[in-house]
């Protein structure tokens, strides 16, 4: 089940606890991947160096194999890890998407 989220609550909620709702909400997203038929690992993974860039490479493997079937896993990584604060809001916006298509 993919829950439909707010945008501007997911930013202000990530500004407003420092980053740590972005990490909520990156579990609760990784979970609604996993139950869609993407492989992330744990996000326990997140708090190591290093092995949390393979963590969001394995995230954008599950985005793309999950929503964006046919696009480039590296291209959606790269963007992801370089420019990070849009992240959340391309994700939530396809997620939505699913929702309302009752996915």
């Amino acid at each position: 089940m993919v829950t439909k989220r707010s945008l501007l609550k997911l930013y202000l909620l990530g500004i407003v606890t420092l980053g740590i709702y972005f990490i909520y909400w990156l579990v609760m997203v990784k979970r609604e991947l996993n139950s869609l038929g993407a492989n992330i690992p744990t996000c326990w993974l997140l708090i190591i160096p290093i092995a949390n860039i393979y963590w969001l490479y394995k995230f954008a493997e599950g985005f793309v194999k999950v929503l964006k079937p046919g696009e480039s896993a590296v291209l959606y990584f790269l963007l992801f890890w370089l420019v990070s604060i849009i992240m959340p809001a391309i994700v939530q916006s396809e997620l939505n998407k699913l929702a309302e298509r009752g996915g």
